[in-house]
C-alpha cells in the first residue's frame, strides 16, 4: 500500500502529457538557430537519447505577415520568404487554427515533398507543430520525399486525417528559388477555397505558434520514434505508390513491351521527386533497361534546371526525341510528379489529345477501367477534344475551373474517372492528385495493346499513329498555349481589366478579323455536388465555328504574374491533322495578340513558353 501511495503522490506531482509554457518575445528567437547550409531559423531543442513520456509543448509569440493568401495549388514563395522567422511556422500555425479539432486531433497526417531545397528544415517545423497542435501520428516519406501523386495515396491507402505536401511543383529550386507548401484532405485531394480562405484569414491575426519541444527526426532511416502521445514514422516512399499502380495497370502488358528488342523507352525524371520512383517501378519491376532513365537522381535544386516538361525546358529529352535513333517513347515529369509530357519519334503529344486518348484507349489496355470509365471532365482551357470522347462514348463531361481540387468533388460522387489539364496534367479517380507516372503507364499500357501479338521484325503501331488514328476518328483539336512568365503585376491586371470591359461591351455577331463571335464571358462555375461557385476562372472569347481564344493570370507562380493564352480551331479535315499547330493557329494567334493588346500593356514582344 506504500507503495502505491507513493506511485499515486509523484503522478500528483507530475505535469500531464501536455505541457504548455510562454515564452517572451524576446526569447522566442532563442529557439532557433541557423542552418549549416544557409541562414534561416533551424529549431533549437534538448538532445534526447530516448522518447521522453512527457510532450513538452511551448507557445512561441509571433507577428502576422501580409501576403500568405493560397493559390490554387498552395502558398509559393521564394525559399528566402519562407526563411524568415516564423513565417512558415505561421502558416502550418494558421492551418491548425483553420480545421475542426476532428480533422487532426489525436490523429494521423502524412507528410512528405519533392526534395527541394528547404524540404527537410521545413519537414522538422512542421513536425513539431504537429505535435504541438495534438496530432497523435505523423507519416513522413524517407529524407522528406513523396510525390504529390503518392502523398495522395498513402493518405487513401492508410486512411489518414490529411497531409502536407512541400513542393513549388514545376517551379525552379534551389536557396535563390522557389519553395511551397499545400494541405491535402483525407481523401488525398487538395484543400478546399473554404478552409484556404481560413487559413489566410488566420495568418493576419495569428499571435502564438504552438511548438513540441521534441529533438529533430532523422529522416533518412525508415521507422517509429515516439515523443509522448506523438508518434513518426518514416516510411518508404515508393512502395504505398507502386502497390497502388499495380492494382491499377498490367504490369505484365508493359513488360512484355518494355522487353521487346524493337521498342526503346526514355525516361527524363528531371532530377526531381520521380527520380526516386523511376528504377523501382520502371526498371525492377517492368524491367526497362537502366539507361533509360535521365536525371535520376532528385537534387534540391534541380541540377540547376526548371523542372517543368514542356519543349522548353525538357529540351535535353527533346532533342533526344527529335534527333536520329530517337526511342520509339519518351517521358518526362516535374518538380514533384504530377506533370508529364509524352513525345514519340519527332512527335508530341498534346496534354489536351493525352487525356483524349487515354479516355478513348482506357477501356481496351487499363484494366483499372476494363468496366469503362463513369465520366470525363477537363479544364476549361484545355481543348475540346476529350468532349469528343465523351460525346461518343455516351459519358458524362464536365468542365472545370482550372485547379485539380475541382475534380475531386466529382470524383467522390463517383461522376468522373479520367480527367486532365492542358497545363500537362492527366490524371483518374486512384487518387485525388494528377499523376505524371499514372499518365506514363497509361501510354505504355496503350502501345502495348496496340501492338499486343505482333513479332519482332514486324512494323510497331508507334505513339504518332495512335493520334492520327484518334484524329481520324474524332477530328483534330488544334491547341497552343502561349505562356508570358513573370510579368509586371499591375501591367498584367490592367490588361485582364481592359480585357472584362471589353467582354462586357460584346455581342454574339461581332466581327472578329474573320471570326464572328458566338459569346465572350469571363468563365464561372457551380459545383454540382456542393453547389459552391467560382467566379473570374478566365476569360472567353468562342467564336461561331468553335474556336476558342483564352486568357487567364496563373497563380502556379512565386514572382510577378504568368500571363496564359490559350488558343483553339477544330479541324474534321483528316488531310489537314499533319499541318503544324502554329501553322494551323496562326490567323488565331494573331487575333489573339490584337485583341488583348498584350504587348502594348506588358511590353512583351515574345512569349516565354509555347506549347
Amino acid at each position: 500500500m506504500a507503495s502505491v501511495a507513493l506511485r499515486l503522490n509523484s503522478l500528483l506531482q507530475s505535469p500531464p502529457q501536455h505541457v504548455i509554457s510562454t515564452r517572451s518575445p524576446l526569447l522566442a528567437r532563442d529557439h532557433l538557430l541557423l542552418s549549416r547550409r544557409a541562414p534561416f531559423p533551424r529549431l533549437l531543442v534538448r538532445a534526447s537519447s530516448s522518447a521522453s513520456p512527457i510532450l513538452k509543448v511551448e507557445s512561441i509569440p509571433t507577428k502576422p505577415y501580409e501576403g500568405q493568401k493560397t493559390g490554387t495549388s498552395g502558398l509559393r514563395k521564394k525559399v528566402k520568404v519562407f526563411q524568415q522567422e516564423n513565417y512558415l511556422a505561421n502558416w502550418i500555425q494558421s492551418l491548425f487554427n483553420s480545421l475542426p479539432l476532428e480533422d487532426y486531433k489525436g490523429g494521423l497526417l502524412v507528410l512528405g515533398g519533392d526534395g527541394r531545397f528547404f524540404n527537410k528544415e521545413a519537414a522538422e517545423i512542421i513536425i513539431k507543430i504537429a505535435a504541438g497542435n495534438g496530432v497523435g501520428k505523423i507519416l513522413v516519406g524517407r529524407d522528406g520525399i513523396l510525390s504529390t501523386p503518392a502523398v495522395s495515396a498513402v493518405i487513401r491507402k492508410r486512411k489518414a486525417n490529411g497531409g502536407f505536401i512541400m513542393s513549388a511543383s514545376h517551379n525552379p529550386g534551389g536557396p535563390d528559388y522557389d519553395w511551397g507548401i499545400k494541405f491535402n484532405y483525407s481523401s488525398g485531394q487538395p484543400a478546399p477555397e473554404s478552409i484556404t480562405d481560413q487559413i489566410y484569414g488566420n495568418t493576419l491575426s495569428i499571435s502564438e505558434i504552438k511548438m513540441a519541444d521534441i529533438p529533430d527526426v532523422d529522416l533518412s532511416s525508415l521507422g517509429t520514434k515516439e515523443y509522448g502521445s506523438f508518434t513518426v514514422e518514416v516510411v518508404d516512399p515508393v512502395s504505398d505508390y507502386l502497390e497502388l499502380m499495380e492494382t491499377v495497370f498490367d504490369f505484365q502488358l508493359i513488360k512484355d513491351l518494355l522487353s521487346r528488342p524493337d521498342f526503346r523507352f526514355i525516361f527524363d525524371a528531371m532530377h526531381a521527386v520521380t527520380g526516386a520512383y523511376a528504377k523501382p517501378i520502371f526498371v525492377d519491376q517492368l524491367g526497362a533497361n537502366p539507361s533509360c532513365i535521365m536525371n535520376g537522381v532528385p537534387l534540391e535544386d534541380f541540377g540547376h534546371g526548371h523542372p517543368d516538361p514542356n519543349l522548353t525546358y525538357a529540351k535535353e529529352l527533346v532533342q533526344i526525341m527529335y534527333g536520329s535513333n530517337a526511342p520509339d517513347l519518351g517521358a518526362a515529369s516535374d518538380g514533384d510528379g504530377d506533370r508529364n509530357m509524352i513525345l514519340g519519334k519527332g512527335f508530341f503529344i498534346t496534354p489536351s489529345d493525352s487525356v483524349a486518348i487515354i479516355a478513348a484507349n482506357a477501356q481496351a489496355a487499363i484494366p483499372y477501367f476494363k468496366s469503362g470509365p463513369k465520366g470525363l471532365a477537363r479544364s476549361m482551357p484545355t481543348s475540346g477534344a476529350l468532349d469528343r470522347v465523351a460525346s461518343r462514348l455516351q459519358l458524362p463531361f464536365f468542365e472545370v475551373p482550372t485547379g485539380w481540387k475541382f475534380f475531386g468533388n466529382l470524383m467522390d460522387d463517383g461522376k468522373l474517372s479520367i480527367c486532365g489539364e492542358e497545363s500537362f496534367g492527366t490524371g483518374s479517380d486512384h487518387i485525388r492528385e494528377k499523376d505524371g507516372i499514372w499518365a506514363v503507364l497509361a501510354w505504355l499500357s496503350i502501345i502495348g495493346e496496340k501492338n499486343k501479338g505482333r513479332k519482332v521484325g514486324e512494323k510497331l503501331v508507334s505513339v504518332e499513329d495512335v493520334a492520327m488514328e484518334h484524329w481520324s476518328t474524332f477530328g483534330r483539336n488544334f491547341f497552343s498555349r502561349y505562356d508570358y512568365e513573370e510579368c509586371d503585376s499591375s501591367k498584367a491586371n490592367q490588361m485582364i481589366e481592359y480585357l472584362r470591359d471589353l467582354i462586357s461591351r460584346s455581342k454574339p455577331g461581332d466581327a472578329y478579323g474573320n471570326y464572328t463571335l458566338k459569346f465572350a464571358d469571363d468563365f464561372a462555375y457551380t459545383d454540382p455536388v456542393d453547389g459552391s461557385v467560382a467566379t473570374k476562372q478566365g476569360l472567353r472569347f468562342v467564336f461561331a465555328d468553335g474556336s476558342r481564344i483564352i486568357y487567364r493570370l496563373s497563380g502556379t507562380g512565386s514572382a510577378g504574374a504568368t500571363i496564359r493564352m490559350y488558343i483553339e480551331q477544330f479541324e474534321p479535315d483528316a488531310s489537314k491533322h499533319k499541318v503544324d499547330a502554329q501553322v494551323a493557329l496562326k490567323p488565331l494567334i494573331e487575333l489573339a495578340l490584337s485583341i488583348s493588346k498584350l504587348e502594348q500593356f506588358t511590353g512583351r514582344q515574345k512569349p516565354t513558353v509555347i506549347t
